[in-house]
């Protein structure tokens, strides 16, 4: 079968080391311990700065690109309209609970107003869904950037529901626990937390019946259909599973900002979510976390470095353009096909038939 020949070896592989292998706590590579031991411990070394402006909004950006990733690392399907549906989640976080506009949010308790904005988020990305997979390629592309446009637009001009330019502020998150999750430690903890699941969910999806049926339609899904897949409803799937890891990053959002506007939505903030995914590598689930921390560190002190060769600090992007580019052009793959290469390379130095020449 079709299905079969691609994802076959790994997928009989983690059957046979869960039955016969150490378990699965033997194999998570230490690589994995070390880094999980060092975002454990990060706040007994890095400041509230470092914890909240930089990690936090790496995690949360990182999680919109990871929904991104999914469906164009898995499904073969670049959509531009994930910043639009994390924007959802948080303004229904906003309209549906408290915030500084009493004359619009309804004060719902948190258990209910949450997964209300998680859910309304998910069925507007199925609808997207629904209309993107019907093209394929650049048209893809160019419907999801109009989706996201237009909802840009539709925020900015709506006073009734979204209002309008303003937008909202003092959207803070619950005191559960008797815990305030916006000051920097919990906030980083909750953001970390929810990074780890969102990252476990979609390794765990891709290796899935679903995922790698998903992964056999983004490879020939003239084959898949033969073989009695639905690709249309496997596609608005991947959609609506990528918009509930988008959406919860959204409610993350607008919790550290405190606030939302139709700015948050905007087209920048959604090339910007694009170019973390590409940089970091959008093959892999860790390429986005790796794209968000280079991209959030730019933003963060690209202004400084201007400013000491006298330059505009705001001019900041042209910094992050070239980065952008020359990761590009060196590794289409991104930072993580960089490190790939050099593996590569690596193994090769180290080879003894490589460093004699090989055999005459």
């Amino acid at each position: 079968m079709a299905l079969a020949e691609r994802p076959g070896p790994s997928a009989l592989s983690i059957g046979a080391l869960g039955r016969s292998g150490p378990g699965w706590l033997e194999r998570i590579p230490t690589s994995y311990w070390v880094v999980g031991v060092v975002l454990l411990c990060m706040p007994v070394v890095a400041n509230d700065f470092i914890l909240y402006q930089i990690l936090g909004w790496t995690f949360i950006l990182g999680m919109i690109a990871l929904s991104l990733m999914f469906l164009g690392g898995y499904g073969g399907m670049v959509s531009l309209a994930q910043m639009s549906i994390a924007a959802l989640a948080g303004y229904m976080v906003a309209i549906l609970g408290s915030s500084g506009v009493q004359t619009i949010s309804l004060n719902w308790p948190w258990w209910l107003y949450i997964p209300v904005a998680i859910f309304i988020a998910a069925v507007f990305a199925t609808m997207i869904g629904a209309l993107a997979v019907r093209t394929t390629g650049i048209y893809t592309i160019m419907i999801t950037l109009a989706i996201a446009a237009a909802f840009f637009y539709f925020t900015r001009q709506n006073y009734t529901i979204f209002n309008g330019y303003s937008g909202f502020a003092n959207v803070v998150p619950p005191e559960l626990l008797g815990v305030n999750w916006r000051t920097p430690i919990p906030f980083y903890y909750l953001a970390l937390f929810w990074a780890v699941v969102s990252y476990l969910a979609v390794v765990y999806v891709a290796r899935s019946p679903f995922g790698l049926a998903l992964q056999g339609i983004r490879d020939n899904p003239r084959r898949m259909s033969a073989l009695g897949f639905n690709v249309f409803l496997h596609r608005v799937a991947a959609y609506t599973f990528a918009s509930v890891i988008a959406a919860i990053a959204g409610i993350l959002l607008v919790w550290q900002n405190a606030q939302i506007s139709p700015g948050t939505a905007g087209l920048p903030a959604v090339i910007d979510i694009l170019v973390i995914a590409i940089v970091g590598g959008i093959k892999r689930p860790i390429g986005p976390f790796i794209g968000a921390l280079i991209y959030v560190l730019l933003r963060t002190f690209s202004p400084d470095v201007l400013q000491v060769f006298g330059l505009p600090d705001d001019r900041f992007k042209l910094l992050i353009g070239v980065g952008f580019l020359a990761i590009v052009y060196w590794s289409p793959d991104g930072v993580l096909g960089l490190w790939d290469r050099w593996r590569a390379r690596r193994s090769r130095t180290r080879d003894p038939m490589a460093s004699t020449g090989g055999p005459s």
